[in-house]
């Protein structure tokens, strides 16, 4: 079977750790973005940079699209001004398939798929998580949903890229779908942790041993141990930006709201992380929640 040729759109903190793992192994990735310093960054590694989507989209068999929102996909897909979008590349035929990596709602995702395919290119649903470092080592998680002749015919390369590759079926908008499920549980687990250790700074406890003890306890969860390990170091370079998580946070309210299902734990992490992007922490960590509990932790 021939290797699949590799694009990468948008090369932020986990497209540019993508693009650098899958060079080290052997790929030759394409990458594009709109931001001078990320592409001086992206010469500098010796990426191949392409001057447009169109120009990529023309030298590649699978694209990932790894940029912030809806909008922009729109733009990279479909724009027609000077940069030129992924459906104006000359195909002439061949086959090409986007991957869409970005946390987006479900029906955004269907209707890209829906648009796509009357330019003959296929979509993998396929957001991804894990942070750069473990984009960068292929170990990040992906949530994959797309008909399984596409997961065939590329799984191998995805396997590169992800150490942990959840295929939840062959319906288009069911990867997103998951992915905005488990990020509103991670939001809500967040905010809780935040509040608990908040709460006992405010008692005087010890700040280090009570975090020891809950993560040894049953207030233990994944994103809590991360997170607020690093909140106790005051250390809030952004690994993941309060202002995505506040973005998913909100896309599966508004998710659960269309499918008539009440968020009230929800609704109050999304009004903690919108006051924490309003207090101007929005690119920093998310970890950075814990100030809009606790301002002087």
């Amino acid at each position: 079977m021939t290797t699949p040729r590799i694009g990468i759109i948008g090369i932020g903190a986990m497209g540019f750790a993508m693009a650098t793992n899958l060079q080290a192994r052997g790929h030759a990735p394409q990458v594009r973005d709109v931001d001078a310093a990320t592409i001086a960054a992206a010469t500098g590694q010796g990426l191949a940079v392409c001057e447009s989507a169109a120009a990529l989209a023309a030298r590649c068999d699978l694209i990932a699209i790894v940029v912030v929102d809806a909008k922009q996909i729109d733009a990279v897909l479909f724009g027609d001004d000077d940069a030129g979008g992924v459906v104006h590349a000359p195909l002439h035929g061949r086959p090409l398939a986007v991957m869409i990596c970005s946390t987006i709602a479900p029906a955004d995702t269907e209707r890209f798929r829906d648009r796509l395919l009357l330019h003959g290119i296929d979509l993998l649903d396929a957001p991804i998580s894990g942070g750069p470092a473990r984009a960068a080592n292929g170990t990040m998680s992906m949530t994959l949903a797309c008909p399984q002749p596409l997961r065939e015919r590329f799984e191998p390369v995805l396997r590169e890229m992800a150490g942990t590759l959840f295929y939840v079926g062959e319906k288009v908008g069911d990867g997103a779908r998951c992915k905005l499920v488990n990020n509103l549980l991670g939001g809500i687990n967040l905010v809780a942790g935040a509040e608990a250790l908040a709460l006992g700074a405010r008692l005087g406890l010890d700040k280090r041993a009570l975090f020891e003890l809950i993560q040894a306890s049953s207030g233990a969860s994944w994103v809590v141990n991360d997170r607020m390990a690093r909140a106790l170091e005051g250390d809030y370079v952004p690994r993941a930006r309060s202002v995505i998580l506040t973005k998913d946070v909100g896309l599966a309210v508004q998710m659960a709201d269309a499918a008539g299902v009440d968020t009230p734990l929800g609704d109050v992490a999304l009004r903690l992380f919108q006051a924490t992007v309003a207090a101007g922490y929005g690119e920093l960590d998310d970890a950075a929640v814990i100030k809009s509990v606790c301002p002087d932790f």
